[in-house]
């Protein structure tokens, strides 16, 4: 996985047309199942009531990230508006050096965290059913999931759809939010990346601090918390006139945000044997990942064509269904 967003950097910084750099970028989004292995990693060491702090440490990583890569993002922005567009490849070389350390890094420190008699033995059959990992309707299924109760594959169904519809709906306001931020507000892209650096700081304590320590049996009330504050922050980023509002706007967004994914993820991790965690939680990641694909086109959409405010507002209404749904779910 590593080595292929790798390579979509390398192909990124050498591209000379649109073309190839669409094809770095589809490299790059094919080998985004890191995030997936490393969830399935933590959960191979953890256990049920020290799986929530690992989930966190992720969302924590995420932060982080969430705080340092606008800002990078932002003065390479800046540099190239001063420079040639012959710099181009700059962003790209920097975002590769980046992932050959990591994979320096796994390769040194990395072990292989499941023991022998829990790993799966029929790879080449898992390889076979590749349709069941790729089909959007086995993926709300579960389909690859095998030998699962009737009770357990319907939570995670019902976990995953109300994940699909919270990521379709939230990834595409998050999308839109940098169009808000420049024509409503006149915003450069330093401005951007102070209130995506504002997000960020409030996520990594958020989660360094409370949600990975929240006890097993609180862990659902939290993600129906998060959900429920996310209605909200759209709502008021929509309406926001003044860059204060729009700061709470985001900041609520950032604080329901630290609870969500990683609540949800923890959730979701507690279903199927040590054999089937990595596919349990790669299918969950794979539904998140086509509601990223799709929920920012329908955004961008409603964005242009009935205006910003209407689409917060309504996006924000909208997330009230997943937010029911899985506050009344019975999970096994």
């Amino acid at each position: 996985m590593q080595c292929g967003i790798t390579l979509s950097y390398l192909l990124w910084a050498v591209s000379s047309n649109f073309a190839i750099f669409v094809i770095a970028r589809f490299v790059g989004g094919l080998s985004k199942g890191n995030i997936s292995l490393a969830m399935a990693i933590i959960t191979d060491v953890s256990n049920s009531k020290s799986r929530g702090k690992g989930m966190a440490l992720v969302g924590i990583a995420f932060s982080l990230g969430f705080i340092v890569g606008p800002m990078i993002g932002a003065i390479f922005s800046k540099y190239s508006d001063k420079s040639s567009p012959d710099w181009f490849w700059l962003p790209a070389t920097f975002a590769m050096c980046l992932a050959l350390a990591d994979i320096l890094f796994l390769g040194v420190f990395l072990q292989e965290t499941l023991p022998k008699k829990k790993r799966a033995k029929k790879v080449l059959i898992s390889l076979s059913r590749a349709l069941e990992y790729i089909n959007p309707t086995s993926l709300f299924k579960f389909d690859a999931v095998k030998n699962l109760s009737t009770k357990d594959l319907e939570s995670l169904k019902r976990l995953g759809f109300i994940y699909f519809v919270y990521l379709f709906i939230y990834s595409g306001l998050e999308f839109t939010v940098t169009f808000l931020m420049y024509h409503k507000f006149g915003f450069t892209s330093i401005d951007q990346a102070k209130v995506f650096l504002t997000t960020g700081i409030v996520m990594a304590l958020l989660q360094g601090s409370v949600v990975r320590r929240l006890p097993e049996r609180l862990t659902k009330k939290s993600a129906v918390l998060g959900l429920y504050l996310i209605v909200p922050s759209f709502i008021v980023v929509g309406l926001a006139q003044t860059a204060s509002t729009l700061y709470l706007g985001m900041i609520l967004f950032a604080i329901s945000t630290a609870f969500v994914v990683t609540c949800m993820t923890t959730l979701t991790s507690k279903y199927g044997n040590f054999d089937q965690k990595g596919t349990v939680l790669g299918i969950f990641r794979s539904l998140g990942a086509l509601a990223r694909a799709l929920g920012p086109i329908v955004a961008s959409m409603a964005f242009w064509s009935i205006g910003s405010s209407f689409t917060y507002i309504i996006g924000g209404i909208c997330l009230l269904y997943p937010s029911l749904l899985l506050q009344f779910t019975v999970l096994s």
